[in-house]
């Protein structure tokens, strides 16, 4: 097989070349498909053992049966994809879009899920323990991550293991985050506008400067947080008098603190008196 650093300084093949090689019943093993669009194409059964597929829109492709061994898939959107009895050991398939992807029968041995995203439509194969491989989703054990400006913008993060994570910064905007374990996580800088945390944990998370903006904060566990400076709680839900009361009784300096971005001091978005 060649080495990765040879196919990434080749020329990707064209969406014609590819064509050509699926009518002629030639392999693409080790090709360079970087950045094509093979959407909603049939690939089932084809060899792309080795090939570099960075970054390629592969949105409701058919890769049933294929050889993806040793694929980098890095980046790619694979959402609805059929993977079914694919062959995926030893592939990067780092921060690709798994949502909605079928994975039933696939091989998945040493394959490399760090920061995948999935949800509760993709179909693991029987018996994976997709929870603890480093993809994201719900149930995902994500303890102590480093997911810092991370775009996990309307990720389905249900009751994942977040604790003591680091998401400075990262855009969780519209994220479910119902019943996440975010305790000790690190959420300064973060964007979560929109976000729903139902029944959320958030003892002794750091908030300073996160954005709260209109987020579903219904029965959150707000116990010990570490900093609440700059904050902002505009048209959040869920707020009951006691959150509040417990929130802007944080110490004056931080509830004086303006979020750099949206302009709004934590007090005011509070409504503290």
């Amino acid at each position: 097989m060649k080495s990765l650093a040879a196919h990434i300084s080749s020329v990707p093949l064209s969406l014609d070349e590819i064509k050509s090689a699926l009518t002629n019943s030639r392999s693409l093993a080790n090709s360079n498909l970087q950045g094509i669009d093979i959407s909603l194409m049939n690939l089932s059964q084809t060899n792309l053992s080795g090939a570099i597929l960075i970054g390629v829109n592969s949105r409701e492709t058919n890769f049933q049966g294929a050889d993806l061994r040793g694929a980098d898939l890095r980046g790619a959107d694979l959402r609805g994809a059929n993977l079914t009895d694919a062959e995926l050991q030893d592939s990067y398939l780092h921060r690709v879009q798994l949502q909605g992807c079928n994975l039933s029968g696939a091989n998945l041995e040493s394959a490399k899920l760090q920061l995948a995203l999935y949800d509760s439509f993709t179909i693991w194969p029987e018996g994976y323990d997709y929870r603890n491989s480093g993809a994201v989703g719900p149930y995902a054990n994500l303890a102590g991550v480093f997911l810092n400006t991370a775009n996990l913008r309307g990720a389905d993060l249900r009751y994942a293991n977040l604790r003591g994570a680091y998401l400075s910064g990262t855009d969780l905007t519209g994220a479910n985050l119902e019943g996440a374990a975010l305790s000790g996580a690190n959420l300064q800088g973060a964007f979560l506008t929109g976000a729903y945390l139902y029944q959320a944990r958030l003892i002794g998370a750091e908030l300073q400067g996160a954005d709260l903006r209109a987020a579903d904060l219904t029965e959150v566990s707000w116990e010990q947080l570490q900093s609440i400076a700059g904050a902002d709680f505009t048209g959040a839900k869920g707020l009951s008098e006691s959150d509040r009361v417990c929130l802007c009784s944080h110490p004056s300096q931080e509830l004086g603190t303006w979020n750099s971005f949206t302009r709004s001091n934590t007090a005011k978005s509070l409504g503290c008196s």
